[in-house]
């Protein structure tokens, strides 16, 4: 494939920004590659500056369930910029993308629209240490939660991607109140909690795990997080920037069956637009400024197109049969992923929560960070660059998910699986070189 075009312009972004990428995984420096440019995008394919087509499971990281550019959504958000991009007033829009999340979230009594999973994480955290009047925060290893000063402490996704513990920039005094354990076992929070829980404002984490590639919950891991909750009078987080909407209707916390105090949402309520929200039980929210006493705020939240993409996605996923639809292509991959990779004798473990994947290079389970780490990256480096040579866009990590959408279909996924077979068949030839 030519990437004359993306060379170029990635030789221009890096006299301009840095590392010549918004945001560090995109630029492909884990898996040895240069980023291409993003020509264009229609349901589940991408087209780069030079003409190249890929299909896509990266999804913009999530968002697009029902793939690049449906229809309605676009058609949503032409109508809503053509009364305006932004208020800083309230409008009609807000008002009912909050009610509507209320009713297929019921954990979020009231909700607080914001612009990212960042600052929808963040502002629950200031909230739950301002509600309870605690400063101390447990989190999780490998669970990332954006990189605010506080949770940027042995997180995933791209500090995994590039093996940095932490960040300069941010003093200790900012994480001294944040501990983070091993995801996946109780006995180390029950542990921590017996000399601190009287401290600990909140424990939050992604009730399953997107940002070390995919690790679901054990069997009464989120049940047990609640009890201890409940024990100590500390607020439960989940951060569901990735999980709500994807993994069912009502979100992980749906598929679980574990009611949270706060729940953080992005991706798919800003229909692949910028956006966040916060928000649970209804005592907790009320101490929200104007109503209460703890402040956030931001000019550009619950602006009218990013509204309106939302509700525009929020009526597609609510269809019947969608998450059906989702749960039978997503296994239909993964069945033919793990087939391809067992018949090229490369060790995979593909952990799989409905449309969401991760393929490990591994021959052990992976059930948290640590043993997530243990993974053959270079083996995914090599795996990652032959498929996008045979025109499928995975995530330029092996800490990062794979999104199947409505719009994948089974000759797309089918097509995927047999550029799997040759990839894994390159890849082991690779490994078993001297």
């Amino acid at each position: 494939m030519h990437r004359k075009i993306s060379d170029r312009l990635f030789e221009r972004a890096c006299r301009v920004i840095p590392g010549g990428v918004n945001s560090p995984v995109r630029s492909g420096r884990s898996v040895g590659v240069r980023p291409f440019f993003v020509k264009e995008a229609k349901g589940c394919r991408i087209r780069d500056e030079d003409g190249n087509v890929y299909i896509d499971y990266v999804c913009s990281w999530g968002p697009l369930i029902a793939g690049h550019a449906p229809v309605q959504v676009v058609e949503a958000v032409m109508k809503a910029a053509a009364g305006g991009t932004s208020y800083g007033i309230p409008s009609r829009l807000e008002v009912e993308l909050a009610e509507q999340v209320a009713a297929l979230v019921p954990s979020m009594e009231m909700i607080r629209m914001v612009n990212s999973g960042t600052e929808a994480v963040m502002s629950a955290v200031r909230l739950a240490r301002g509600f309870t009047g605690r400063n101390k925060v447990i989190k999780f290893n490998g669970c990332y939660h954006g990189h605010s000063d506080c949770l940027l402490v042995a997180s995933g996704s791209g500090l995994a991607t590039f093996g940095i513990p932490g960040s300069p920039g941010v003093p200790e005094e900012l994480v001294q109140h944040t501990m983070s354990l091993r995801y996946n076992d109780l006995d180390v929070v029950e542990e921590a909690m017996e000399h601190m829980g009287g401290d600990v404002a909140a424990i939050v984490l992604e009730p399953v795990a997107g940002n070390m590639g995919v690790v679901p919950p054990r069997q009464g891991y989120l049940e047990g997080l609640r009890r201890i909750c409940d024990r100590y009078g500390a607020l439960l987080i989940f951060d569901e920037v990735i999980t709500g909407f994807r993994v069912a209707l009502g979100g992980a916390q749906e598929r679980y069956g574990v009611k949270p105090d706060l729940t953080c949402l992005g991706k798919i309520i800003g229909g692949g637009l910028p956006v966040g929200a916060y928000g649970g039980r209804r005592d907790v929210m009320q101490r929200v400024a104007p109503e209460g006493d703890i402040y956030q705020a931001g000019t550009l939240s619950g602006n009218p197109i990013a509204m309106a993409a939302g509700l525009a996605m929020l009526d597609i996923v609510r269809r019947d049969g969608v998450y059906e639809e989702l749960e039978e292509k997503a296994s239909h991959l993964a069945a033919g992923l793990g087939r391809a990779a067992e018949e090229a004798g490369v060790p995979m473990t593909l952990n799989r929560v409905g449309s969401m994947g991760c393929g490990f290079f591994s021959r052990h389970p992976v059930t948290d960070f640590e043993t997530a780490a243990q993974s053959d990256t270079r083996a995914y480096a090599v795996f990652f660059r032959e498929m996008m040579e045979r025109g499928v866009y995975l995530a330029p990590s092996q800490f990062e998910a794979f999104f199947v959408s409505l719009a994948h279909e089974k000759e797309d996924l089918d097509a995927t699986v047999e550029a799997a077979g040759e990839a894994f068949r390159a890849t082991a030839a690779v490994l078993e070189a001297p």
